[in-house]
């Protein structure tokens, strides 16, 4: 059974910075893409960030040019550094697999202040 435990959140200031970790464990990591999700308040789910197998990232509008997905397979761990924060990044934060998803994690909270 695959495992998903994030980790980094905290409380920031905007304009601030995090770098999110997430390990994967169950599976065959380095064959999958992976990506970022969150989920704010009242909102539903949205990928932010995602990598390829080979690490070609790509990005949410709404991130481009603010967050950076990368990954260390030997590891077995995704990352999401986070720069230039702003309210409204505020949100529970989870990783997973891009397309067919595994069970979620328990996330981890990302609080921007203003």
């Amino acid at each position: 059974q695959v495992q998903l435990v994030e980790s980094g959140g905290g409380l920031v200031q905007a304009g601030g910075s995090l770098r999110l970790s997430c390990v994967v464990s169950g599976s065959i990591f380095s064959i999958n893409s992976m990506g970022w999700y969150r989920q704010a308040p009242g909102n539903q789910r949205e990928l932010v960030a995602g990598i390829s197998s080979g690490g070609r990232p790509n990005y949410a509008d709404s991130v481009k040019g603010r967050f950076t997905i990368s990954r260390d397979n030997g590891k077995n761990t995704v990352y999401l550094q986070m720069n230039i924060l702003k309210p409204e990044d505020t949100a529970v934060y989870y990783c997973n697999r891009i397309a067919t998803l595994w069970s979620w994690g328990q996330g981890t909270q990302v609080t921007v202040s203003s």
